[in-house]
């Protein structure tokens, strides 16, 4: 159920990260779509750890609670595992295999490329194309989680009242909502590597496109949670205190020179280190534009830190930017959350496949 390129009806898109569920439902075609319905839904701090589920019960809850605020009539759902719960090999396989052959071989060859036995994996393949300078064979994407990954995410949907018919990865929701957010910026060179730097609550990822393919994506913990949890210690505040006052304002006057902006210049080091890291492991140098997403891209200027410290242009992502709005969603909320919203509105994009 690692659900790769399948024909699907409407689906929500459902992304569980660490302190949140998000639900996104997209409507109309591609070229006009229309954002249905969408929200956000916070979790208990010990629900899901660094992307693992822990309490599937309060997972499901939030779900519940979201769904019901969406007003949605649709009931079927696209999910996500974290993209470093997820084996991916691309292999040659014969050109002439039909699909059901092709599923056959690959159910046979998978176990030298995946380090568990096949009883406890999901396991899913695409076909990417032919073979550069070799027209007999084709590549395949072959993808594979450990099925409790799995489970879990099935598990709380089911929970919250929907029912999953797909599962995809989180780094391949990106790049499938990825086409909507470089539509928007004029001139982008998409000859260079792009970078989509998504900074959640307490992990940050980066994936980096090359002529509007992911080529490269890494995740590693770091995220909005460090703020927070300073904000704590800084005024003697709860958790919930701190993330509250976070959002909404009301801190003293020393909070943004002494412990916003610090955290700002933290961020840009941590996307400037992802580029290094990248750097080191391919042929590239630079890359033409950084694509700011998650919880922590609404900071206020935290995109002209970024740009001014690795000399990159860097802009918020907003996946809905040329989108239709329905009726009872609110622009500006929506605004303030689209950065966070990049897997759960590619996952929404599975309903046009």
């Amino acid at each position: 159920m690692l659900g790769l390129g399948r024909k699907t009806p409407a689906l929500i898109g459902i992304d569980i990260s660490s302190t949140s569920v998000k639900l996104v439902e997209l409507a109309g075609s591609p070229g006009k779509l229309r954002v249905e319905a969408y929200a956000v839904e916070p979790l208990p701090g010990s629900a899901v750890v660094e992307k693992n589920i822990q309490e599937v019960e309060a997972v499901g809850e939030a779900i519940r609670k979201a769904y019901k605020r969406t007003g949605s009539k649709t009931r079927l759902c696209a999910l996500a595992v974290p993209s470093s719960a997820v084996i991916t090999k691309t292999i040659n396989m014969p050109a002439n295999l039909k699909p059901d052959e092709m599923e056959g071989q690959i159910q046979i060859e998978a176990d030298q490329y995946i380090p568990y036995a096949l009883e406890e994996v999901n396991l899913d393949f695409e076909v990417i194309g032919p073979t550069p300078k070799n027209p007999e064979t084709v590549e395949v994407l072959l993808s594979a989680s450990r099925s409790e990954n799995v489970d879990m995410r099935v598990t709380a949907a089911e929970l919250g009242g929907l029912t999953p018919k797909v599962m995809d990865v989180e780094a391949y929701a990106i790049e499938h909502s990825y086409p909507l957010v470089t539509e928007q910026i004029p001139d982008l060179d998409t000859e260079l590597p792009i970078a989509v730097v998504d900074v959640g609550a307490t992990m940050t990822s980066i994936n980096i496109f090359l002529n509007d393919h992911l080529i490269y994506t890494r995740e590693q913990s770091f995220g909005g949670k460090q703020l927070t949890e300073e904000i704590m210690r800084r005024y003697g505040l709860s958790y919930e205190e701190a993330g509250r006052a976070k959002k909404e304002g009301g801190l003293p006057d020393n909070y943004v020179p002494e412990i916003l902006e610090p955290f700002k210049e933290t961020m840009a080091q941590q996307v400037n280190r992802f580029l290094q890291f990248f750097f080191a492991a391919s042929p590239h140098d630079r890359v033409s534009h950084i694509l700011l997403a998650g919880g922590c891209a609404a900071i206020p200027g935290v995109d002209e830190v970024i740009e001014g410290r690795v000399s990159t242009p860097t802009s918020i992502a907003n996946p809905f930017g040329r989108m239709a709005l329905h009726s009872r969603i609110n622009p500006q909320r929506l605004g303030n959350d689209a950065p966070a919203l990049m897997i759960a509105a590619g996952l929404a994009l599975r309903s046009f496949d």
